[in-house]
């Protein structure tokens, strides 16, 4: 029963108000609802810039480097044994890119738990002949369906189909800003050379934009069949081995794991796009700065309105504890007032921060460097929602603390003799 009287005078004072309880309910409105805008838009788009580069890297990649070997002669002369010996301008060493025991290397990361998926690459370096005018290049021969399904292969083909390289022999899917140089559509038939000087003729059947420009003025994509032909290399020719695991975090301990366990380099998806992971956290934390920054300020409504509610409402309190109510009764009042606000107005905030994300998320957005991209991106989290209402009531709750804390301390007496 006191409880519900508290709540029935909490309601009656923030009545008496509308007005400046409006104000600050709209205040952490405003607040919430771009907490939620701008967090949901940024994380999107973050999630579309890191997907450009993350969708297309494997969390582990297993290859062999081109490097100096380490082995030099001299440190094998007798003569010179028990020297330390400087050698400058060491050139590299003739060990081959191709993995040794490939095949057993992949049966065996198919037993592996954590390993999520596998898919197996040759890169090799061509010369797409335009006329007289020979344009550098690769050529990366992949498994279609592995590179599909783990690596979004077939969601950056947007002519064509990538799967006629496997099922059509000798073809190609070439990168958009390739194809442009050379002048080639589908079903034409373009010219590569190797570095070996072989030349093949190879029909197009597909193209391939990653959003990245430079990166598709020089790539092609064909069956790993196709591209052991082109390097003249056996049927168990693979240059690159790329894994796919079940937690992101650990790539670098998996990567350390395999370098030593299969004796061929390794390279974990942080290393490889440390420059991505960096831009994504820094746009995400002014994100999450200028959301809280917003808060506080609505904060700072709330213990201003609250701190005027108690002067003008001097009496009322004085009145309240003369007739039996405590200190702790009336500052339950305030606080329910404070975090009525709160709860309301962070309510509104998250129908209007969906509401607006949504807006935004149906605007157009055409970029020829981006042709899946129709709209904004924006993420609709739970997370974020739940975050902002949160805060609200944190905010909202801290607001009301401190003068709630006051108006328990109020002498009724020294009010009721001053009047």
């Amino acid at each position: 029963m006191k409880y519900k009287l508290i709540f029935s005078i909490a309601k009656s004072l923030l009545l008496a108000r509308w007005k400046q309880t409006l104000v600050a309910a709209v205040g952490v409105t405003f607040s919430i609802t771009m907490f939620i805008t701008l967090l949901s838009f940024m994380t999107g788009l973050n999630k579309l810039l890191d997907g450009l580069i993350l969708n297309r890297t494997p969390h582990v990649r297993l290859y062999n480097d081109i490097k100096p070997s380490k082995d030099q002669p001299v440190n094998s002369a007798v003569a010179y044994k028990d020297y330390h010996n400087f050698i400058s301008s060491i050139k590299s060493s003739s060990s081959r890119q191709e993995i040794y025991n490939s095949t057993t290397i992949i049966e065996s990361l198919q037993r592996d738990k954590r390993v999520v998926g596998i898919a197996p690459k040759i890169f090799a370096q061509v010369f797409f002949n335009a006329g007289t005018i020979d344009i550098t290049g690769s050529v990366n021969g992949i498994d279609v369906e592995a590179e599909s399904n783990f690596f979004h292969f077939n969601d950056y083909i947007v002519d064509g189909r990538g799967t006629d390289i496997k099922n059509v022999a000798n073809s190609i899917v070439l990168g958009k800003g390739l194809a442009t140089k050379l002048l080639a559509n589908i079903d034409d038939v373009i010219q590569v050379t190797t570095a070996k000087g072989e030349i093949f003729q190879l029909k197009v059947v597909g193209l391939y934009q990653s959003g990245i420009s430079e990166y598709d003025k020089s790539v092609a994509f064909a069956s790993i069949t196709t591209a052991q032909k082109l390097l003249g290399k056996p049927a168990s020719y693979i240059t690159d081995i790329q894994i796919k695991i079940t937690d992101l975090n650990q790539a670098p301990k998996v990567a350390k794991e395999y370098a030593g366990l299969y004796g061929c380099d390794a390279e974990d998806i942080q290393t490889a796009n440390s420059q991505f992971e960096t831009g994504s956290f820094i746009r995400t934390l002014i994100s999450y700065a200028v959301g809280i920054t917003l808060l506080i300020v609505a904060g700072f409504g709330i213990y201003n309105i609250l701190n005027m509610m108690i002067y003008e409402k001097m009496d009322s309190i004085a009145i309240l504890k003369a007739t039996g109510f405590s200190g702790s009764d009336v500052k339950k009042i305030f606080m329910v007032i404070a975090l009525t606000i709160g709860f309301f107005g962070g309510l509104a905030g998250l129908l209007f921060g969906f509401l607006l994300s949504s807006g935004i998320g149906r605007i157009p957005f055409n970029m020829t460097a981006l042709p899946t991209v129709t709209t904004y991106p924006i993420n609709y989290s739970l997370v974020y929602y739940s975050i902002g209402f949160s805060f609200s009531l944190i905010t909202t709750y801290l607001a009301g603390y401190f003068p709630s804390r006051k108006a328990s301390k109020i002498d009724p007496v020294i009010i009721i003799r001053g009047k």
